[in-house]
């Protein structure tokens, strides 16, 4: 998969390093000659501003599947989104909030499916830590109006020990994992759910409160 990188800074490097490993063709775009010394070898790197048309059209941008606006700065990360989808049709753009007041701007206006807020990942990763037994939404995949939810199951659960094929879960919702001690386990039907699992979710926001009410009524 051909997948460019706006943004050459800690976070841009450490995508571009881990999706070159992966197999990825990658291609890093920044305005500093400088920064492709810290770059693995095979990545292709582009000295100019991803806001300018120009620049993207030199990289080819038409050709990539993926495009990750993934500097520090909210309005160039916007503007790259934006370019990338109307202008050159990207199939999937990923947008970078840095802050947290602009996350409201990074939906399909703006040209952006994914919108990955730092902040936001950060205190959802410290809920998961010390909650049990409430929903925690951990990411949102806005293009699909779907979130990926944790869930720690407490031991007043009423479904603790059910199997999961005898649940009905809410409409748009689906139990993707569970984790147990330490394992990952793909549901089956013959898995049963138990105190202390981590069970993730794929579901709409609207099924949020429901799904709460199944797994764990009496923490509200």
């Amino acid at each position: 998969m051909k997948i460019a990188i706006a943004g050459a800074g800690q976070v841009g490097c450490s995508i571009a390093t881990e999706l070159a490993e992966n197999g990825h063709s990658i291609l890093v775009i920044d305005k500093d000659p400088n920064a492709q010394q810290g770059f693995a070898p095979g990545v292709e790197f582009l000295v100019g501003d991803a806001c300018e048309l120009a620049v993207l059209e030199k990289a080819k941008l038409q050709e990539c599947q993926v495009v990750v606006a993934a500097t520090g700065d909210d309005k160039a990360n916007l503007v790259v989104s934006l370019l990338a989808k109307t202008e050159f049709g990207v199939a999937r753009v990923v947008g970078r909030v840095n802050h947290p007041d602009n996350e409201w701007m990074f939906d399909e206006s703006w040209g952006v499916d994914i919108a990955v807020s730092t902040p936001r990942i950060l205190s959802a990763l410290v809920e998961e830590a010390v909650t049990v037994g409430d929903v925690v939404r951990l990411f949102t995949l806005r293009a699909g109006n779907a979130n990926l939810v944790e869930l720690t199951l407490p031991a007043d659960s009423p479904v603790a020990q059910t199997r999961v094929g005898a649940m009905t879960w809410p409409p748009d919702c689906t139990l993707v994992t569970i984790l147990r001690s330490g394992r990952v386990i793909t549901p089956s039907s013959d898995d049963t759910l138990e105190v202390g699992d981590e069970l993730l979710f794929i579901c709409s926001a609207e099924s949020e409160n429901p799904l709460q009410e199944i797994l764990s009524p009496h923490t509200h």
